[in-house]
């Protein structure tokens, strides 16, 4: 009797170990299911999500789900939990691919480890059009970028004021975090403006008799002025001419966008007239401050500007995008009045 009954009670017990064993490999391969099964799905291999600055957990929840990307929310969270990611997380650009577990997916946000994005930067003519690039890939406003770029105090901690602050940008394609301030915008434009202000560049400014900001200055007006790359250093040299002669500059570029009427294409008497500082035809010397966003090359052609005793230029008659130049006004005429018959003959009017 005693004997059957211990048969039957270790028969339980192996039973009850067994059933144990089961219900734990199965909790075990349900929680291993939750940390490394595949949770992100996305059927064109990757995307990014976006975590704004103050985001929380709740938030990263919210556009992980917005975006369609979990499979399984309560699996995240579980996981997330346990690596005590709620307390770390961090604002960014995240690059997320298909098949990405909890694991995976956790390491990466609590890393901070962001994908940069690039933004060129071009020879726009208005500080407004590089805020609205920026605000547009970038997660600040592009109000935050032009509260800066017209706060006097702000820009005089960095030598700028609001006229003259177009001189700070170089042109270029320059990789940002999606995450970066307004404020680490500026404070990154101002290392790659150090950068490019070399000793050697600083030199030539200093013997052409221009500080930094006037020869990006003129350079804005040599942009404007051709879109011939070859020809920059050469109107450089024009312009350069008249300034040590005490001649006005006479630029056209200068009274369009002192017009601020961009759709002109023939410079006329009436035109002239107007009462603006960026007038070069009534006001000599250089305009307040850049007409835009010069490019290198411009700023480089400005600083090696080609010698020669030019003081006129015209665009040629034939519209191929270069100038006839001159050293005397008949001559200059001579190419003003062949460029007006042109102009006349496709009805360019205004």
């Amino acid at each position: 009797m005693a004997s059957r009954k211990v048969a039957r009670i270790r028969r339980w017990v192996f039973i009850l170990l067994l059933t144990s064993i089961g219900i734990g490999g199965s909790w075990a391969y349900k929680y291993y299911q939750f940390i490394y099964a595949s949770n992100v799905s996305i059927s064109e291999g990757t995307r990014y999500v976006l975590l704004p600055g103050g985001v929380d957990f709740e938030g990263v929840q919210t556009a992980l789900l917005q975006d369609g990307l979990l499979e399984d929310l309560e699996s995240f969270i579980w996981v997330a939990e346990r690596k005590n990611y709620p307390s770390k997380v961090k604002a960014g650009r995240y690059l997320l691919s298909d098949g990405m577990s909890n694991n995976s997916l956790v390491n990466l946000l609590r890393s901070g480890e962001q994908q940069p994005l690039t933004l060129t930067l071009n020879n726009m003519r208005f500080t407004e059009d590089l805020a609205s690039l920026a605000g547009a890939k970038l997660e600040f406003d592009s109000s935050d970028l032009m509260n800066l770029l017209t706060d006097r105090t702000y820009l005089n901690s960095i030598g700028f004021d609001p006229i003259r602050v177009k001189a700070l940008f170089i042109p270029n394609t320059y990789e940002f975090y999606w995450s970066t301030t307004a404020d680490e915008f500026i404070d990154r434009m101002a290392v790659e403006y150090k950068k490019f202000w070399n000793d050697a560049r600083k030199s030539k400014a200093k013997a052409l008799g221009l500080t930094q900001t006037e020869v990006s200055t003129l350079a804005s007006i040599v942009e404007k002025e051709t879109l011939v790359r070859e020809e920059k250093p050469r109107v450089a040299g024009l312009y350069l001419n008249r300034i040590r002669r005490g001649i006005k500059l006479q630029a056209d570029p200068t009274v369009i966008y002192a017009l601020g009427d961009f759709t002109v294409n023939r410079v006329l008497r009436e035109h002239l007239k107007i009462d603006n500082p960026y007038n070069t035809y009534m006001y000599k010397g250089l305009p307040p401050g850049p007409i835009c966003i010069p490019e290198p090359s411009s700023i480089d052609a400005v600083l090696n500007p080609e010698k020669h005793n030019y003081i006129f230029m015209c665009a040629k008659a034939d519209f191929s995008g270069y100038h006839s130049f001159a050293t005397n006004l008949r001559e200059h005429n001579r190419n003003a009045r062949a460029y007006q018959r042109a102009l006349n003959e496709r009805k360019i009017f205004k």
